[in-house]
């Protein structure tokens, strides 16, 4: 049985941040979720995928973050406690349906999770999805340790149907990925079905219904203002003479702060869970027995400026400081250190000990950049590409997966990245102002995502560009997930279609459609070439399964391969033009770290040599 899917009330268990967010919406009887996978919320998809095989749970992966609001969304106004999980960039996809939708409402709990990014460690920006919360008038919850992820997402649902509003919870990763442990509560029962009630006046958004639905969504925010005012997620702490005012993983580190510079009795703090709307009253009640004040929010000053505005209308003139050149950044994450040194300046609490610690006598991290798996498909599907446009003046757009490390060297396959499936789109722009040859690449995933409507555009405008689709069988960067032209049986899974890529690209009207084997290199770049070589729109599909995911499926060749030190003449071509990390040297020499090795022979054949052969056992 899947561990969230215990049945123990006061057990503990050690979880993931998301773990104890997967079990706080089974605690609240979730019965139908949706997700599109994104880093730093997969594993809330993951889990609630495992046990939607083991219980009544629905769980599905959308095709995009927008299909996973809407379906959720469908469900929760049928009466069934809903949730979709997206980070924090998916949010922009949903943004469309969330917006209407804060409007219609629910009549069962919906939460929808933003997973937001602070540091960008997988992520193409680190923006600050409060202010979706702003946008859309609907209730922010933002939880400050793994125990009180799981608490909050079971309010959530509460409060979502307290207010006949989605939800929205906001996490970091810090919160995500860190390990705390959490007691495990009751299990709400699921009601899986439901029952639509007809109320065009509520659900049919034409702008005289919208008219009304506003006014309701702003009386629905002045309500949820005085619940969190009353909210025991916004907590006040201490007492002194000084205020802090802090939400998510930062709470922890103003605390910790605190103590360490002797400081618990010269500061009181605020930490806000329930972030929107702001509880003005409670926020007044606050800062008018403070001398000063510091906001201590990662990402963007959203409550500093809150906080300015209150202060502002109530007449106080207290000094109110947060984001600042000596002070907090609007940059990355926090770390309990850099919160130390700004307590320490902002309320003059005496000289900060940052003594780093000597590490003179160690030797230096070797850096390790990123770069492609061994045997990655990719790395071969990249070289053919550059060794058919020899010559041309060619660019490369490029999309958001595993592939984007192509614009590493010596690879160098990725010049233009914007988001998800802007690779059909972007190389329309490029060919018609540009003389340039442009061969744009995005991965079979994020294609079905929302790569197929720019492609329809090209064929529509008659636009000139290749589009490369890697298609590596599953959505390979965040942890294989499947995706609508995986082979689920090949997974263990039935009661699912698979859809026909290369079908869906001639429907789309695309006269030039070749599909490649990209381990084979002379074909591969035959093939490239002449649909380089076409005027207007074609499509290469590289069809080749993930290493990793092939490895796990027990499908990857057990061949490996060597250099034969005789016949090797240090050409380097292997390291220098593919640069997979199952090369190494040694004395000066190329050799091939057998354990890496996945059998790929993309080495093997452009080798001038043929110094490179399989192990023979």
């Amino acid at each position: 049985m899947h561990k969230l899917l215990t049945d123990n009330p006061g057990q503990k268990m050690l979880m993931l941040g998301n773990e104890a967010i997967a079990r706080g919406a089974i605690e609240a009887g979730v019965a139908f979720t949706a997700s599109y996978p994104g880093t730093p919320s997969s594993e809330i998809s993951l889990n609630f995928f495992q046990m939607s095989k083991e219980s009544d749970l629905y769980f599905q992966y959308s095709i995009n973050e927008k299909v996973s609001v809407e379906v959720t969304a469908a469900a929760a106004n049928c009466g069934v406690r809903s949730m979709c999980v997206m980070k924090h960039v998916g949010m922009n996809v949903a943004a469309d349906a969330l917006m209407t939708l804060a409007y219609v409402g629910v009549t069962a709990g919906l939460v929808i999770l933003t997973a937001d990014d602070p540091f960008m460690f997988s992520s193409q920006n680190e923006q600050d999805n409060r202010y979706y919360g702003k946008l859309a008038g609907l209730p922010v919850l933002e939880p400050s340790s793994v125990e009180e992820a799981k608490e909050m997402t079971t309010y959530a649902f509460e409060l979502s149907e307290a207010l006949g509003e989605p939800v929205i919870l906001r996490t970091t990763t810090r919160i995500n990925h860190s390990t705390g442990v959490v007691e495990l509560g009751e299990m709400t029962p699921r009601k899986t079905k439901g029952y639509f009630i007809k109320d065009p006046m509520r659900c049919v958004t034409v702008p005289a219904v919208s008219r009304g639905l506003h006014v309701k969504l702003l009386q629905n925010l002045a309500k949820a203002e005085e619940m969190a005012c009353a909210s025991p997620l916004n907590k006040i702490e201490g007492e002194g003479r000084f205020g802090v005012i802090a939400n998510g993983v930062s709470y922890g580190y103003v605390k910790d702060g605190l103590a360490e510079l002797h400081a618990s009795d010269k500061a009181k703090i605020l930490r806000i869970g329930f972030s929107n709307p702001m509880p003005k009253a409670l926020i007044h009640d606050f800062i008018k027995g403070c001398e000063k004040v510091l906001v201590v929010e990662e990402g963007e000053p959203v409550m500093e400026e809150a906080i300015k505005a209150i202060a502002q209308e109530n007449g106080l003139t207290l000094p109110i400081c947060g984001k600042g050149e000596e002070l907090l950044s609007r940059l990355y994450e926090f770390d309990p250190k850099m919160v130390r040194q700004v307590l320490a300046i902002a309320f003059d609490l005496g000289d900060v000990d940052d003594r780093k610690i000597d590490l003179s006598n160690l030797p230096e991290i070797p850096n390790r950049p990123p770069n492609l798996c061994a045997g990655c498909s990719h790395r071969a599907t990249f070289y053919a590409v550059k060794q058919a446009t020899q010559g041309m003046d060619a660019m490369f757009p490029s999309d958001i997966g595993c592939y984007t490390l192509g614009f590493m060297p010596p690879l160098a396959t990725g010049d233009f990245v914007v988001c998800m499936g802007a690779s059909t789109s972007t190389p329309a722009g490029f060919s018609t102002v540009t003389d340039k040859k442009v061969i744009s690449f995005i991965g079979d995933s994020t294609f079905f995502h929302s790569g197929i409507n720019g492609l329809m555009n090209a064929v529509f405008n008659k636009h000139n560009f290749t589009l490369v689709i890697l298609d590596n069988r599953i959505t390979a960067m965040t942890g294989h997930q499947p995706n609508p032209g995986v082979d689920m049986e090949e997974m263990g899974y039935v009661d699912y279609q698979s859809i026909d890529l290369e079908g869906m690209v001639r429907a789309a009207g695309v006269k030039h459609v070749s599909v490649i084997r990209p381990y084979n290199l002379k074909k591969s770049i035959a093939a490239i070439k002449d649909a380089v070589n076409f005027e207007g729109v074609s499509v290469i599909i590289a069809k080749e399964k993930c290493t990793l995911y092939a490895r796990q499926l027990k499908q990857l060749t057990s061949r490996k391969f060597q250099v034969d030190p005789e016949k090797c003449k240090n050409h380097r071509d292997c390291i220098d033009t593919i640069a997979c990390p199952a090369f190494t040297t040694e004395g000066g020499r190329v050799s091939i770290i057998e354990d890496m090795c996945a059998g790929c022979s993309i080495c093997a054949q452009i080798c001038p040599e043929n110094a490179i052969l399989p192990v023979k056992k």
